[in-house]
């Protein structure tokens, strides 16, 4: 099984470090072997135009159809056209980067009302085993 994610100009990436981290950035232009050039644009995703290592970033399966060296306007049209956000919004890796991020933001209080919950959930769940086995 071979690779189906390549670093290719219009292929859409998570930013995983530095100032950025957790945006959506697009390739742009390939440097090198080690970096990239990519941009958000700015005004859609709030990562601006910038040199990054690969290394700080992770492929997704979203690519756009843009021309190398492509700018912000024409860039724009193109995620807007492709419908990019709304995919990578509806795709199981944003849902599990929101909730991992809400999970963070929860105080003392809320964490201790989901343990409650869980824990009544788990009782119902039990109830119905032992229901289920008796008949």
């Amino acid at each position: 099984m071979g690779f189906s994610r390549f670093v290719e100009v219009g292929r859409v990436v998570l930013i995983t470090y530095g100032p950025s981290a957790g945006k959506l950035a697009t390739v742009i232009d390939i440097v090198d072997q080690n970096k990239c050039l990519v941009d958000g644009p700015e005004e859609i995703t709030g990562v601006s135009r910038q040199v990054i290592s690969y290394s700080r970033i992770q492929l997704t399966d979203l690519k756009v159809n843009i021309q190398r060296n492509a700018r912000a306007k024409t860039l724009k049209a193109a995620l807007k056209e492709a419908d990019t956000m709304a995919k990578w919004e509806g795709s199981e890796w944003a849902k599990k980067l929101a909730a991992k991020s809400k999970r963070a933001s929860l105080s003392d209080f809320d964490r201790f009302k989901v343990m409650l919950a869980k824990k009544q959930k788990s009782k119902i769940i039990a109830q119905k085993k032992i229901k289920e086995l008796k008949n």
